[in-house]
């Protein structure tokens, strides 16, 4: 008998559901048919007080694409590449290497196979231009590390899903999250929040002109994007790269063919409602591509546009009013609490930092998928362009 599942609204959350009646151990066709149909339709699930193995979350994320079979950046592959910005966040767990243990601080003795692993919470201080001063630290200020999707970017396709169960949450007052670019924009978060915006609200609030504009666009990204940009210094917003030439030479990146590097619709559509979602990681993005449109108020005759600086004031241009805190959910996690967002419609950052003596343990599951996201149809284009 399938389980039956209550849906309800996330406080403080224009999207999303907080489901209960699931049972990990019991993942039927019919139940998990179900919490697809409604993933896609609310892009986040949050499942409280849940008991949930890596064998088991393994299998919940494979579900959504059941041929699916590495790691979202190939299994193991983030822990050999010490050159990735990815290296210091991610430990494989042995025995289910589609499952990553992250977080921060010493864990004690072996878990799962690792032998007293030491996580570490990413601060912006490590990839921003500009930090947050220390006394303002102090105080709890924080700021947005790095607004992503979960994808290598290079060679694997970008995961459907992804699923965070929380094993070890550290408590503490709420943080004060500054946006820092000039426009006095800020939110209370719990520390350690993940917070998660809308693509599809990212794109629906645009102007005509951005919207034909991004309808249209193409973004390729970047050869090993995570060693490319682990150099480069992001924006105080975490929302892409400031442009100071820190990146590597491609010629100097592990090797790379150019048949293998992506470029990927900048709409992706979801394949329940039919939405686009603007779906774009800002900080991996090398070129645009533009597809011509007569009667456009911008690029009429189409664009390919290779400097680093355009790219990412474009980008700016089309992402930042997605972030702004009126769209922002912030999970306050408790141990025990699972999440599975919809990977390819949501945009999420780490905020927040911890201390030395704290202990936080996450196990992050997705998997590079079995095809690239499809983006907008004739349709869309005759509706948008």
């Amino acid at each position: 008998m399938a389980a039956t599942l209550t849906y309800a609204p996330l406080d403080g959350c224009a999207f999303g559901r907080v489901v209960t009646g699931f049972d990990p151990a019991h993942q039927t066709p019919e139940t998990m048919s179900e919490l697809q149909d409604a993933l896609y339709k609310h892009d986040i699930l949050v499942f409280p007080h849940t008991k949930l193995t890596p064998a088991q979350q393994a299998a919940m994320t494979r579900s959504f694409d059941p041929t699916a079979q590495s790691y979202g950046h190939g299994n193991n592959k983030t822990g050999k590449e010490t050159k990735s910005i990815l290296h210091p966040d991610l430990k494989t767990i042995p025995h289910q290497p589609e499952v990553q243990l992250i977080g921060h601080g010493q864990v004690p003795g072996a878990y799962e196979g690792l032998d007293q692993p030491k996580l570490k919470h990413p601060h912006h201080a490590t990839f921003h231009a500009t930090k947050v001063s220390d006394e303002d630290e102090a105080k709890g200020t924080t700021r947005f590390y790095r607004w992503h999707i979960d994808a290598a970017l290079y060679k694997l396709s970008p995961p459907k899903v992804t699923t965070l169960y929380a094993v070890k949450v550290p408590k503490g007052p709420a943080q004060t999250l500054r946006y820092d670019d000039g426009s006095g924009d800020e939110i209370k978060v719990a520390p350690g929040a993940t917070a998660f915006v809308s693509g599809t609200s990212m794109f629906e609030q645009l102007p005509p002109a951005l919207k034909s504009l991004a309808v249209r666009t193409k973004v390729k990204y970047a050869p090993h994007p995570y060693v490319w940009m682990s150099s480069a210094r992001a924006r105080p917003t975490g929302l892409g790269l400031e442009t100071e030439g820190r990146e590597l030479p491609l010629d100097q990146l592990p090797p790379w063919v150019e048949e293998e590097i992506k470029t990927l619709p900048m709409l992706w559509k979801n394949p329940v409602t039919g939405a686009l979602a603007l779906q774009v990681h800002p900080c991996g993005a090398m070129e645009l591509h533009i597809a011509q449109q007569e009667g456009a108020e911008l690029f009429p005759e189409g664009a390919t546009i290779t400097d680093l600086g355009e790219v990412r004031d474009w980008l700016e241009k089309l992402q930042r009013p997605g972030i702004a805190p009126a769209n922002v959910y912030a999970v306050d996690w408790s141990e025990g609490d699972l999440v599975l967002f919809h990977n390819r419609g949501l945009l999420h950052s780490v905020t927040g930092a911890f201390g030395d003596n704290d202990l936080r343990m996450f196990h992050q599951c997705n998997l590079a998928a079995s095809s690239d996201p499809v983006g907008p149809d004739a349709e869309d284009v005759a509706k948008y362009a």
